[in-house]
């Protein structure tokens, strides 16, 4: 590294750096500062779409409790122009309960498989693949309900799978699975949410004659 070892040889030699990189370095600079306020530009943006979003989201949640013919057009509407976001999946779920609540199945399927696929979360996904597979067996489609069940679901859902495979196996008349369905569900600490859940086993217990080695839980 070179000493100066005067003041003016200083002066000069940082006249003659700026000379030749000068340009560069105020180029350098301009870009800098115009990259940091487009990436904020960019984050405020995102967050005033985000926001807008949100806001939709929630006129669309009051919209259902008055009326239900404009939210179901609306809510179509709404995950159509925002399905790369987790308010699909929510919307979707809503959209399922309204047609649940009108016995629409297929609608109430439709609009669930949706739901699934535009999960934001393992917790969304489980809980709209838990209401898919309770849809599929109205519709008596035992087969897609098992496969709906088979596929990766949060482990906190497991008695609520278990006991809809003990019904999926109960309706097809292989009582020995449904039964051992529904062990497990109460092993999951189903009886939580589940009361019914021991008197399905009492009465299926009864019925293939096992009454007297099925464990009756505490």
């Amino acid at each position: 590294m070179e000493i100066y070892q005067t003041e003016e040889q200083q002066v000069e030699a940082i006249k003659g750096y700026w000379e030749k990189n000068g340009n560069m370095i105020i180029a350098g600079i301009a870009l800098g500062f115009a990259g940091f306020i487009g990436f904020n530009f960019y984050k405020d943006g995102q967050l005033e779409d985000e926001l807008a979003t949100s806001d939709s989201y929630q006129a669309l949640m009051e919209e259902s409790t008055k009326d239900k013919a404009a939210f179901t057009e609306n809510a179509s509407k709404f995950i159509s122009e925002n399905s790369a976001t987790s308010y699909a999946s929510l919307t979707a779920l809503a959209l399922a309960k309204e047609a649940v609540e009108q016995k629409d199945w297929q609608g109430a399927q439709t609009q669930l498989l949706v739901a699934v696929d535009k999960a934001p979360s393992d917790g969304i996904k489980g809980i709209a693949s838990v209401r898919l597979a309770r849809v599929q067996i109205q519709q008596e489609q035992f087969d897609e309900a098992l496969a709906t069940l088979s596929k990766p679901i949060p482990e906190s859902f497991t008695a609520a799978v278990e006991e809809i495979k003990g019904d999926i196996y109960l309706l097809q008349n292989k009582t020995e699975l449904a039964l051992n369905a529904y062990q497990v569900a109460i092993a999951s600490d189903g009886l939580a949410t589940s009361p019914n859940l021991q008197m399905k086993v009492d009465d299926l217990a009864t019925t293939v004659n096992l009454t007297t080695t099925v464990p009756v839980a505490k």
